[in-house]
Formats: structure tokens, sequence, C-alpha cells
């Protein structure tokens, strides 16, 4: 029964956009996709959905905002197409090519300082010919690199420190890998 409401209370705060870990403390989780042809989308929240599915248009750019009034407490990369990947950014900080025609192909997110303690953070990129990948967590890579293949989708969500996420398959593939497997 305990697990039952375990199960419950995690999957509500999953939907939330916001996460509470400390009796005074919430954090709210924005983020915003800039897309071919579409620009920058509307924010959206934790365990929410920015980008397009189904619409063949890849991502470019990504911003994130972790609000809880301080900037230091996420950081995150993104691998662009004929660049790679780029340093590490915080929160309020756009990653990848607004506006430059060139894809998103992978993204790195975590979580650092006092949240790094009591929060885990994450995310899964949808990508071109291979669909959802699986769920790459605190700072791994999540979509491809050298694969030729945009990143068109990306679901972030932040839950408690260990809260069990099913990761549903590989997260990233890298040049080697010869082809993603198709949905």
């Amino acid at each position: 029964m305990r697990k039952f409401f375990a199960v419950i209370i995690a999957f509500i705060m999953i939907l939330s956009a916001q996460v509470t870990f400390a009796a005074s403390r919430t954090v709210y989780l924005n983020f915003q996709a800039y897309v071919q042809d579409m620009g920058w989308q509307k924010s959206v929240g934790n365990g929410q959905v920015a980008g397009t599915v189904g619409k063949g248009k890849r991502m470019e750019a990504l911003l994130i905002n972790l609000m809880d009034g301080t900037r230091n407490m996420i950081q995150y990369c993104a691998h662009i197409q004929n660049i790679g990947w780029q340093g590490w950014q915080e929160s309020g900080s756009v990653v990848g090519t607004a506006g430059k025609n060139l894809r998103m192909e992978a993204v790195r997110i975590r979580l650092v300082g006092e949240y790094a303690k009591v929060l885990d953070i994450y995310y899964r990129a949808h990508v071109q010919n291979g669909g959802w990948l699986g769920w790459a967590a605190n700072g791994e890579p999540a979509g491809t690199e050298g694969a030729a293949l945009r990143m068109e989708a990306l679901q972030i969500q932040i839950v408690p420190k260990g809260t069990r996420v099913e990761r549903g398959g590989k997260a990233f593939f890298k040049k080697s890998v010869v082809a993603v497997p198709s949905v």
C-alpha cells in the first residue's frame, strides 16, 4: 500500500510544474524550445514537452529556467550540428543557435549545489527517425551525436532524489551506432 501511494505522489509531482523539496522551498521549472520555422515556443513546465512531435521540425535552441530566485542550481549544454558540444550554461541562458538553421542533436542537463543533493533531473529526446529515446539523468547525454539526426522535442522532469523512474531504453546514440531504433 505504501508503494502505491508513493507512486501516486510521484506521478502528481511529475505532472505539476513545481516540485517542493523542503518545507519552505518550492522549485519551478519551465523551459522552451526554438523550433525550425516556428521560433520560440511557449514555456512548458515540469514533465511537459517542448518542441514538436510528428512535424519533422528541428529544435535549434533551448532555454531553461529553474526558478526560486537562484540562477546557479541548474546547468545544461547542447550538441549542435557542425559545432559539437557547447559549454555548460546556467538557468536563463540559451544553448543552441536560434535562427541559424542548425539542428540540436543532443542535450545534457544537471542540477548543482543544494538541488543536486535532494532532487534528480530526468530528460528524454524525441529524435528524427527514432521517436522518443529513453530517459537520461543528472548530466548524462540524451539524443544523438554524429548521426546527423535532428532533435525534435525534449521532455524534462525533476523528482525527489531516489524516486524510481523507468528509463525506457537507451537515451543516447553516438556515431558508432549504425541505426537509431525506429518507432
